[in-house]
């Protein structure tokens, strides 16, 4: 016979009893016992240990197959992150005018001049006729004329050659109707913004039409003379990858600063674009509801 695992038994040993309680299996837990650790614990009243809601399968503790919040998978991705109420207050002017961002209202619908070129599931942002300063030559030589002219008129009326005074009057006629012309073109001169393009229209007579997919927008930039800058008005210059393009430069546009974020914002953040716009629909009907 082979010799026992252990050491031999010793009464007098002073470690058996520490052993003897060390080795002492634990006892099950009964549920029933109460809410402490099993009657005559010791341990006082505290949580059970059963299998309960403390330890069991709940949604703290989610697995596979598993309903929860903590553990569930996603076989998707992550999840589209809906635009909160704080993000969405960051983009508005508050009640004392003061804001990170200046966005300014919009129209609801495009002008007919801009309607016919727009196609039922593009969703409009915007148009812009570009700033006054555009028109500083037609004016000025408007009013120059009118100076110049107007007393030539006077000067010759008094000599006696009514020919070159007539001459000198349908010559200032005709320098109106050129400003009149140059003023025209303005007016119908449209830079629009959509959530897939950007297009200038432009033209009186012979109407020219160019635009730029946003997404064959690589590179977009703006510049402001320190006359620019004073009088709020830039030159937007768009960039596209190895093509030839309709539309690069747009010269004398309003408000540059927010017109870049707009075009920005709908490159990159479509989603609080269409935030933002129901919440103010939605604010909108809710005053005229009042």
């Amino acid at each position: 016979m082979g010799s026992p695992s252990g050491p031999p038994f010793d009464p007098d040993d002073p470690d058996r009893a520490r052993r003897e309680r060390d080795t002492e299996p634990i006892p099950r837990i009964d549920p029933d016992d109460g809410p402490g650790f099993g009657a005559g614990s010791g341990y006082g009243a505290g949580p059970s240990l059963s299998d309960g809601a403390a330890f069991g399968d709940g949604p703290g503790y989610a697995g596979e197959g598993r309903s929860g919040r903590a553990w569930a998978r996603d076989p998707e991705g992550y999840p589209d992150q809906p635009i909160s109420e704080e993000e969405l207050a960051g983009l508005r002017v508050d009640a004392s005018g003061m804001a990170p961002r200046r966005v300014l209202p919009l129209e609801d619908e495009p002008s007919s001049l801009v309607a016919r070129y727009l196609f039922p599931t593009e969703r409009y942002r915007g148009e812009w006729k570009r700033h006054w300063i555009h028109l500083s030559t037609p004016i000025i030589v408007g009013i120059a004329a009118t100076f110049v002219l107007g007393y030539l008129s006077g000067f010759l009326a008094g000599r006696d050659v009514g020919a070159l005074t007539t001459v000198a009057v349908l010559l200032w006629f005709a320098v109106m109707g050129w400003v009149a012309w140059r003023v025209a073109d303005w007016w119908y001169d449209r830079f629009i913004l959509t959530n897939k393009r950007v297009m200038v229209v432009n033209g009186i007579i012979t109407r020219r039409v160019a635009m730029m997919p946003l997404v064959r927008v690589t590179d977009m930039k703006y510049e402001q003379t320190p006359t620019g800058r004073a009088l709020n008005y830039g030159t937007f210059v768009l960039e596209s990858a190895g093509q030839e393009q309709a539309l690069r430069e747009v010269k004398n546009l309003p408000n540059p600063n927010e017109l870049y974020l707009r075009v920005v914002e709908e490159m990159y953040e479509p989603q609080a674009v269409e935030a933002r716009l129901g919440k103010e629909a939605d604010e909108a009907k809710a005053d005229d509801g009042a």
